[in-house]
């Protein structure tokens, strides 16, 4: 899968939390300062043929929509990460995060059981 730009994720942040948009809608949930219209529209082009997004015609224009789930796209920059950063060990991952954010073993303990509960 291909990695996406800084630009190009935040259109797809607006598309998978929209499910369809144009590129007009699109434009209305980015922040200030608003890129042009022309800016978006070629960054949704290049989605397309990275196989991100598709469209479907709508009157004389075209409502987008992603072709990946959110989900797969966050488990596949992760598991980029790890192996890139980390030599393929999430536990490396982990314990890096803990030191460098300051996880007391309380708040592990936490994250550990909501991923229990989320595993039932």
């Amino acid at each position: 899968m291909k990695q996406l730009t800084k630009a190009e994720e935040e259109v797809m942040h607006v598309l998978w939390k929209l499910e369809k948009a144009n590129v007009a809608a699109i434009i209305e949930e980015l922040p200030e300062p608003k890129p042009a219209y022309n800016t978006v529209s070629t960054i949704v082009r290049i989605l397309e043929d990275k196989g991100f997004v598709d469209h479907e015609k709508v009157g004389k224009g075209h409502v987008y929509f992603p072709l990946l789930r959110k989900s797969d796209y966050s488990n596949q920059s992760i598991n980029k990460l790890v192996n890139n950063y980390f030599q393929g060990s999430f536990q490396s991952m982990v314990s890096f995060f803990m030191k460098k954010n300051d996880i007391s073993l309380k708040e592990l303990e936490e994250i550990l059981n909501n991923i229990k509960e989320e595993e039932k």
